[in-house]
Parts: structure tokens; C-alpha cells; sequence
């Protein structure tokens, strides 16, 4: 008998089954062990795209949420400094390794690149709503992706072991016609 996961399926991700009767589980997908086989293994490869997909998403997260952070705090400075009639004298990068050198003075806005080569100017205050409302999206989305990885990991660990079970079976029934055969040739 099969019995599914505790879910059906999280986010488009599939959920294995564990099969506790390979016998019975052969005879309702009304397959043969070679086909269950391939199967389990076209599904176990598939598992592992997408955790590759999934894990990509991840680095991308935990690279932007620094980001957001550092943005916050530049932010948080210009607008402690703003009116105190101190510079801030600071390096900015202008292309990848190019670096120039720039004195602030009350700083009233700030541009933000929002990406695809899209920079637009903010106050400060709207600068800072945006960065913390991004913020907080980057994080639930972080939590979501570690949430359908772990999901997807024991999709994998329940497919493993149904390939165990499945082959394991395989050979048990092989043993015993063969068993079967010598007891009655001799």
C-alpha cells in the first residue's frame, strides 16, 4: 500500500509518496520494476533541478538582503548629517572597480537603482520606506525559499528510499525465483 506525504504539493513542487508495499504499488501504477525505476529516477532528477533553481534563488536573496541593509544605512547617515552643515566625503562606485570621490552636503534625495537599468530619485524618507518595505519582502521571500527547500529535500530522501525499497525488492523476488528453481530441477 502507498500512502502520500503529509502534502500534496508546496509551490508547484510535487510531493513523493513512500511506499510501504512495492508489490502493491507496481500493480496500481501497472508497471514493471525496470519502468518504476526509471520513473523514480526521471522524478528524482527532476527534484534536483529544481533544487539547483531553488538554491540559485537563495544566493541571489542572501547577496540582496546586505545590500538593502548597506542602502538603509547610507540612507540613516545622510539624513542624520542633513543640517548639521558637516560634509561627508565619500567614495561611490561609477562602474565595476571605478571609483570617484564626492563631498555630500545636505542631501535632500537619493537615487536608487530599482534594476534594469532604472535609477530613480527618492527623499530621503521615501528612500527609507522603500529600502525597509524591500527589505521585509527579501526576508519573508528568503523564508519561503528555505521553507520549499527543506520541502523538496525530504521530496528527494522519500524518493531515494522508494528506489531503495523498489530495487531492494527487485533482487528479494529474483532471490526467491531463483531459489524456487533450483528446488525444483534438483
Amino acid at each position: 500500500m502507498s500512502t502520500s506525504a503529509s502534502a500534496t504539493e508546496r509551490r508547484g513542487i510535487p510531493a513523493a509518496s513512500f511506499v510501504e508495499d512495492v508489490q502493491t504499488y507496481l500493480s496500481q501504477l501497472n508497471l514493471d520494476v525496470s519502468s518504476a525505476l526509471a520513473h523514480l529516477q526521471e522524478r528524482l532528477q527532476q527534484y534536483r533541478v529544481v533544487e539547483m533553481k531553488l538554491l540559485a534563488q537563495q544566493r541571489d536573496l542572501q547577496a540582496k538582503i546586505p545590500d538593502i541593509e548597506k542602502c538603509l544605512d547610507v540612507v540613516a547617515t545622510l539624513q542624520a548629517k542633513k543640517g548639521t552643515g558637516e560634509a561627508i566625503i565619500t567614495d561611490f562606485e561609477v562602474s565595476e572597480g571605478i571609483y570617484s570621490r564626492a563631498r555630500l552636503e545636505d542631501a535632500d534625495s537619493v537615487c536608487l537603482w530599482l534594476g534594469a537599468n532604472v535609477m530613480l530619485e527618492y527623499s530621503c524618507d521615501e528612500a527609507t520606506t522603500l529600502l525597509q518595505k524591500n527589505l521585509e519582502n527579501a526576508k519573508a521571500s528568503l523564508e519561503v525559499l528555505v521553507a520549499d527547500l527543506q520541502f523538496l529535500r525530504d521530496q528527494v530522501t522519500i524518493t531515494q528510499v522508494t528506489i531503495a525499497r523498489v530495487y531492494n525488492w527487485d533482487v528479494h523476488q529474483r532471490r526467491l525465483r531463483q531459489a524456487a528453481a533450483a528446488t525444483s530441477v534438483s
